[in-house]
């Protein structure tokens, strides 16, 4: 029997484990079927919980495919949650996680996480590209709403040019006004839509900046709630203390046969 929790932020959700004492042993079936929708718990992945020299915790991350992923943005913010209900620490916290070393905060629903610092954007493929943690592509649309996210973003992803390089997920942006926008994702590892993607809206946000030269914070409306993105560029073209906040909660705690 495998014991575990389930959190959400802003719809992104993820099956929690508190793997402190290092026991976990699962392997990608096994994963995947636990992220499965129909016959398992049912996430967009499955992130464990560990200790770490230096540091308050270590996240890892599972795509809902079973794999090991690269950063979640989401899965970071719901990671930090996990680990303030758990007493791990009070306000402030540092952790590791697949991309190196993060800082988080936690005021009340509103958990703020603080991304690896990115490079700038890259044309590739036709599109604008950022490593905001993980590859991201990111498009602009009008009707976002009635845009078709999966199909647009599977053609893209498994691009004779993508996949050459792993894949990517890819972003779909609709305007709002100079400091919201609108942002749809589809996911690599998950391949399909979430309801919000954390290294996703942070690459459009830093778009924006690219796009208008805009002042941050920047708002986006995901489909399962809002997040906002601070950032500084820089001269260089590099963007530092990018900041990702949003809501992040408990949703319900169970076990599970394996």
């Amino acid at each position: 029997m495998l014991s575990f929790y389930k959190y959400q932020g802003t719809g992104n959700d993820f099956i929690m484990i508190d793997d402190r004492t290092g026991t976990f042993d699962l392997n990608q079936p096994q994963i995947e079927f636990l992220c499965d929708r129909r016959f398992g718990i049912g996430a967009d992945g499955l992130i464990l919980l560990q200790k770490a020299e230096g540091f308050d915790f270590r996240m890892v991350y599972f795509n809902a495919d079973g794999r090991e992923g690269s950063m979640c943005g989401n899965g970071g913010r719901c990671t930090v949650r996990f680990a303030h209900d758990l007493g791990v620490f009070d306000e402030s916290t540092s952790f590791i996680a697949v991309d190196g070393p993060h800082e988080a905060n936690v005021h009340g629903e509103i958990v703020s996480l603080k991304m690896s610092d990115v490079e700038g954007s890259k044309e590739m493929g036709g599109s604008r590209f950022y490593n905001t943690g993980s590859p991201h592509v990111v498009k602009y649309v009008t009707d976002i709403d009635n845009f078709d996210v999966v199909a647009e973003g599977k053609a893209i992803r498994y691009s004779d040019f993508w996949q050459e390089k792993g894949g990517t997920n890819v972003n779909f942006v609709e305007v709002i006004d100079d400091l919201n926008i609108k942002v749809r994702t589809y996911e690599r590892g998950v391949e399909d839509e979430t309801y919000s993607c954390g290294t996703g809206v942070t690459a459009c946000a830093l778009d924006r900046f690219t796009e208008r030269a805009l002042t941050s914070p920047v708002k986006i409306l995901t489909k399962g709630g809002e997040l906002e993105v601070s950032y500084n560029a820089e001269k260089s073209g590099s963007f530092s203390e990018i900041w990702l906040s949003g809501p992040a909660i408990q949703v319900f705690v169970g076990k599970i046969d394996v």
